[in-house]
């Protein structure tokens, strides 16, 4: 081994002055009349200085993770610090927080939002709809409340804004002020959002549903940090082109720690009068995608013109029409939300955690009795590296061929950190800085150290 990296290796201030002051005795041995060859040389040495220094500090890393014992699940940050914290005073009366998103516009989202709030509504719950999309705001046009109360207004004394509220549904969006729209830089509208949301007089509420703009940016990030928001609905189409920006958002919300309960594929068929069933923008997106992640629902929305009618006149299709196809998919959705939600209540069962002195990571799942009977737990250990590889996101799936794509990574990686996501997944987080979803389901097939 070269001296530069053997004083790199020895650690310490002096160990790294002594290896710059070898690698420029090296370098200045190595001048050949050239300063291109000079230059050359001397990068050379520094290169394999920084090689030399990343692993210092994986071996560091390592012996941390080794002098702390294993690395567990364990329910931390995001949701559960922001449950712990004190909320806005005005959000305090409200139960649960559901964000309804998509990373890619024009998938139907607002309108899937708007129409699940009033299913809530009539199956019993007491709901809010709040608009997130200060850029283009939809839901004063989808929602038509009377012109008279169509306006939000803050009370001078307490500051508090006053929602609109429509068939006994609460709404709050940037549209329901004087200004339309916003035309703002993304920190400013995401503390726009923020004020909206956290300074309104939600009351008592079951759900809160927010609908969330395209893409992932700043109103996602400011909204997912400051309330706890309890799952997510993720809305898509069946092409393939809406899959990876999907993904991208389901993603965006395990770093966040916001389980996804349900996936909405809109458009996804209609029946003609021959008494068939046609699909004409495909199928698969959506049964691809909860399979991967493996998220428990999927409800699929036909295409009928009174959803895109019932919007356009600000009034919800299953407010015109409960007993409509649309309403029935509605209600199916509906259901899913609240089985969900109840179940986020009870105690994680399953338990995954890495064991740095032996490399592997211990899995143990308990699998429900059949009709009532007893469950059992089904223990064993994967090779990190196994998982891995088996990751399922967009960046490592070809969209267009669903076909995996070469992954290159350090074998010597670990997992730094391994949570639970929702009551199907844990998120780990590797030493390369790369963030991994693995669901239970994808755990279980994976191949086991024998």
């Amino acid at each position: 081994m070269s001296a530069p990296l053997e004083c790199l290796r020895a650690g310490g201030r002096a160990g790294r002055l002594a290896g710059r002051t070898a690698c420029q005795r090296a370098t200045t041995s190595r001048r050949c009349g050239s300063q291109d060859a000079w230059c050359g040389a001397g990068w050379g040495w520094r290169r394999r200085l920084r090689k030399g220094g990343r692993r210092l500090c994986h071996e560091t890393r390592v012996a941390t993770a080794c002098s702390t014992g294993e690395v567990e699940v364990t329910p931390q940050g995001g949701q559960e610090e922001a449950e712990g914290a004190e909320l806005p005073k005005g959000l305090r009366g409200v139960k649960h927080m559901i964000a309804v998103a998509s990373c890619k516009g024009g998938v139907g989202k607002s309108t899937t939002c708007v129409n699940l709030a009033y299913t809530l509504s009539q199956m019993g719950a007491k709901v809010g709809i709040f608009d997130a999309d200060v850029y283009g705001p939809s839901l004063p046009i989808m929602v038509s409340p009377d012109y008279g109360k169509s306006k939000l207004v803050m009370d001078p004394e307490t500051k508090e804004i006053a929602p609109v509220e429509y068939e006994n549904v609460k709404l709050v969006s940037f549209g329901f002020t004087t200004e339309g729209s916003a035309i703002m830089r993304g920190p400013m509208a995401g503390g726009l959002v923020n004020q909206l949301l956290t300074t309104t007089n939600w009351g008592d509420l079951d759900y809160l549903l927010i609908d969330m703009p395209p893409g992932t940016g700043d109103i996602h990030l400011t909204i997912g940090q400051a309330v706890p928001i309890a799952c997510a609905v993720v809305v898509t189409t069946p092409h393939k082109l809406a899959y990876a920006d999907v993904a991208k958002g389901i993603r965006m919300f395990a770093r966040l720690d916001v389980p996804c309960v349900s996936v909405v594929e809109n458009m996804s068929y209609f029946d003609g009068d021959d008494g068939k069933r046609y699909f004409p923008f495909g199928k698969g997106s959506g049964e691809q995608i909860q399979g991967e992640f493996a998220i428990p629902h999927l409800v699929r929305m036909p295409i009928k013109e009174e959803v895109s009618s019932g919007s356009d006149e600000g009034v919800p299709c299953v407010v015109s029409d409960p007993l409509s196809d649309v309403a029935g998919s509605m209600q199916e959705l509906g259901a899913s939300v609240i089985k969900e939600v109840t179940k986020m209540g009870t105690k994680r069962k399953h338990k995954v955690k890495y064991d740095p002195n032996m490399h592997e990571m211990h899995v143990s799942l308990f699998e429900e009795g059949s009709e009532g009977g007893e469950g059992r737990w089904d223990s064993f250990e994967i090779e990190p590296l196994v998982v891995r590889k088996n990751d399922q996101s967009a960046k490592f799936i070809d969209q267009l061929t669903g076909e995996p794509i070469n992954q290159e990574f350090s074998p010597h990686i670990f997992p730094l950190e391994i949570k639970p996501l929702g009551n199907y997944a844990v998120q780990i987080n590797w030493s390369d800085g790369f963030n991994q979803i693995a669901t239970y389901d994808q755990l279980r097939v994976m191949e086991r150290i024998q």
